[in-house]
């Protein structure tokens, strides 16, 4: 998002800082990131910082938009990530998202999604957004499918990476 935090009725979506560490150290080292995303890599708070650094907050300088930080509103809890990536190896931005299980099947995904979508079409002007997603990660597959994304013939993204 590309002016400060964009709010929905329960959530806010908000652009990752260095204190957002702890968070972001816990999220992507959840057994279900590993196996619908991938392991970063990431196990001190100096490498989550150093993901943050290089990944969102590089982003948001490069592109002017990046994976957000998305916390309950009203709470301030912090309780996933969602935003647009600008990836080399595809024509067009996709989005991504990963939540804590705890809060999984309680619309958060697809609010916070929506939202980005609509950010997608009205702040930076993209005509088209893409999506990715692990060939087994079916309750992705079904978000996805209820914001209005169609199925591809799976590709491969990098040398050596499975299909998605």
């Amino acid at each position: 998002m590309s002016q400060g935090p964009s709010e929905t009725p329960r959530l806010v979506l908000r652009h990752f800082t260095l204190d957002d560490g702890e968070f972001v150290l816990r999220l992507l080292n959840e057994p279900s990131f590993h196996e619908y995303i991938g392991d970063k890599g990431v196990r001190t708070l100096e490498g989550a910082h150093g993901y943050l650094t290089n990944g969102p907050i590089a982003s948001y300088a490069e592109h002017g938009h990046g994976l957000n930080l998305v916390v309950l509103r009203e709470t301030g809890a912090p309780i996933g990530m969602c935003g647009l990536i600008k990836r080399v190896t595809l024509e067009s931005p996709d989005i991504g998202y990963a939540f804590v299980p705890e809060h999984w099947g309680a619309g958060y995904a697809l609010e916070a999604a929506e939202t980005v979508l609509a950010s997608a079409w009205s702040d930076f002007g993209y005509t088209r957004v893409l999506a990715i997603t692990n060939e087994h990660n079916d309750p992705s597959q079904r978000l996805l499918r209820k914001l209005g994304f169609v199925a591809e013939a799976p590709r491969v993204l990098q040398d050596g990476a499975p299909p998605v």
